[in-house]
């Protein structure tokens, strides 16, 4: 290990999901960590109420809960899903077909509904328990010094400076710790904004205490330009999230314009919804953005600055990958320390270089996921493709392997996948083609034969 290097003074901003899992990570390696939060403690407070977008934890997730115990304890709150339920456009006001569509080839993958807000919990729980790690909630960052090493926090009991020398910052996509570096002459940094917003709604159990529907898939209602979604919950209740243009929201702002919208558009969803125009208007409509920046990690005369998580690299959640994303980040700081031997500049070099390619490439897959979700998904051509690929991965299992379990049921590194399905899609192609080949010469010859024997 460097000399000093496990003694220096760490600061994570942000202990939401990555926040908590990355002081876990680094209290079990014996280096001393400060934690802060800007909200209250949750566990006292309750949750910020809609918005927390269901998590969707796969493989990649799961791995990271690995590090800290936490998989089977995850699993046994999660619900999982082996599909997508699609519910298709209705005609003339009446609902229409529902149809399930496996994740794998062979039914047996799912994907993991979880809360948001339990699981941070737990990592909370996790992260507070491991020796040497503090959390302070109700510290709203204000200001970092990097010359000097200083973080300048409100906080209930007034203002207050506290000096670090390696800065964590796993504050969001709206990172307050990221402000430091913004300005910089050398700081890459842009943020893409969707036209869709998001808004959450909730079914019910219904009145004998069951799921309103099957709770065994994450079901999409796809409408072209917009969609919502709803994944399963342990009290047997749906949450749903609009992903909606602005126009739609503004459209509308009466108690009946919004039961008659979804009337028209889902109508299968208003009796499952028995205070949809309250829900509706009660909860907020959040933003959806893609945040690239470059580089992650910063040096000062005082401290270093390394953005994690969101804070580096936001991503919108129509792959289900903005966690299973973060928590990777935190796995792989812990490693490249083992590697670095506790060298932190050397680590967190490491990191980011690990990184980047990969979370630039889950955005990508992301962006275009939506317009499968809202929009492909529905298609004939579609559904015939997505048999294709099952139909190729029975057939060349481990050989042909499709982008959604390359992303979900495998720690493959995203940056990867691309390029294996373009050499996947290739191969099957020449290999199609041979095929169509030796059929059309095999007909060839007999119809030579044919003729032959005609003379």
């Amino acid at each position: 290990m460097a000399e000093g290097a496990s003694a220096r003074r760490v600061a994570i901003v942000g202990a939401g999901l990555a926040g908590c899992l990355l002081g876990a990570l680094l209290g079990r390696r014996g280096i001393q960590v400060a934690v802060y939060e800007r909200r209250d403690d949750p566990r006292v407070a309750g949750a910020e109420r809609g918005r927390s977008v269901n998590l969707a934890i796969s493989a990649r997730g799961l791995l990271a809960m690995d590090q800290v115990g936490l998989r089977e304890r995850a699993l046994g709150r999660a619900l999982p899903m082996h599909g997508r339920m699609v519910h298709s456009v209705p005609k003339h006001g009446v609902s229409g077909d529902q149809s399930f569509r496996p994740y794998s080839a062979d039914g047996t993958q799912a994907i993991n509904s979880i809360s948001r807000t339990e699981l941070n919990l737990t990592l909370l729980n996790v992260a507070e328990q491991t020796p040497g790690v503090t959390i302070e909630f109700g510290w709203r960052l204000r200001d970092l010094d990097m010359a000097a090493g200083e973080l300048t926090f409100e906080t209930p009991a007034g203002t207050k400076a506290v000096r670090a020398d390696i800065v964590l910052a796993a504050d969001g996509a709206y990172s307050a710790a990221r402000r430091a570096v913004t300005f910089r002459q050398d700081f890459t940094f842009s943020q893409d904004y969707l036209e869709h917003g998001y808004k959450e709604l909730t079914i019910p159990a219904t009145l004998s205490g069951d799921f309103a529907l099957n709770p065994d898939a994450l079901h999409i209602w796809p409408r072209g330009s917009s969609m919502m979604i709803a994944l399963p919950n342990l009290d047997r209740s749906f949450t749903c999230t609009l992903f909606w243009t602005k126009a739609e929201y503004d459209a509308l702002t009466t108690p009946d314009a919004i039961t008659a919208y979804f009337r028209e558009h889902y109508p299968d969803t208003v009796p499952l919804i028995p205070d949809l125009a309250e829900d509706y208007q009660r909860n907020p409509v959040s933003p959806l953005a893609t945040i690239r920046c470059w580089p992650w990690v910063h040096h000062g005369a005082g401290c270093t600055l390394a953005l994690v998580g969101d804070a580096a690299h936001a991503i919108v959640p129509f792959f289900g990958q903005g966690a299973n994303c973060a928590f990777e980040d935190c796995v792989e700081i812990d490693r490249c320390l083992t590697e670095a031997e506790g060298d932190w500049d050397a680590a967190l070099a490491a990191y980011q270089e690990a990184r980047k390619a990969n979370c630039d490439a889950i955005a990508e897959m992301a962006l275009d996921n939506f317009i499968e979700m809202r929009d492909r998904v529905n298609s004939k051509a579609f559904r015939a493709e997505t048999a294709a690929r099952h139909f190729l991965e029975r057939r060349l299992p481990g050989r042909y392997v499709s982008r959604y379990e390359l992303v979900s049921f495998t720690t493959i590194p995203y940056a990867e996948i691309p390029g294996r399905m373009r050499r996947q899609d290739q191969a099957t192609a020449l290999v199609a083609g041979g095929a169509l080949a030796a059929a059309g010469a095999l007909a060839a010859a007999a119809r030579t034969l044919a003729r032959r024997s005609a003379r």
